[in-house]
């Protein structure tokens, strides 16, 4: 895996931990968005993208973020003790969507990161400085998309059919 591109796109209060927003590309076949780069104890910090954790009410089964006191559907009190604890004691209110799984990998990231982070902050103090945009992500062709789902359609439809042996179901009986 080889990172190819590290985007910055720095935050305008200067007071706020979080001091930029990052794209990250690999291999320049798949992007990571929303990577945040916060000003830690340490020095910078690189904060995986992340979904705010939620559960259901015991009685609509409305959806509420964990920090929710009360039912946002039908008002009802949530329970307190309904909050997950890490192995430090912390209220756990976020997951990580896409996170590194070894640490010679988290290394990489994080110092290509910070690295590109500390560039754009010098590029920010020159004259004429135009912020970083991660627009152009989204201008992929539409007719990707369907050719790309006509060619799924016709290989499924061309793919041949295996028989079950005896006794054993198909993976369309499952």
């Amino acid at each position: 895996m080889n990172i190819t591109e590290v985007r910055i796109k720095l935050t305008d209060d200067p007071r706020s931990k979080l001091k930029a927003y990052c794209s990250i590309t690999f291999d320049n076949d798949f992007v990571v968005r929303d990577l945040k780069v916060i000003d830690g104890a340490r020095g910078p910090f690189v904060a995986m993208p992340s979904r705010k954790l939620s559960d259901r009410c015991p009685r609509c089964t409305a959806k509420n973020y964990l920090q929710a006191r009360f039912c946002q559907s039908c008002g009802t009190r949530l329970p307190e003790s309904r909050v997950g604890r890490d192995d430090q004691g912390r209220t756990r209110l976020h997951a990580d969507l896409a996170h590194p799984i070894n640490p010679n990998c988290r290394v990489a990231l994080h110092t290509a990161v910070v690295r590109a982070f500390q560039e754009e902050l010098e590029r920010s103090k020159q004259e004429g400085y135009v912020p970083a945009t991660f627009d152009d992500f989204d201008a992929l062709d539409d007719s990707l998309h369907d050719d790309y789902v006509e060619d799924v359609t016709r290989a499924a439809r061309e793919r041949p059919k295996v028989q079950a042996r005896p006794g054993e179901a198909t993976a369309t009986e499952h």
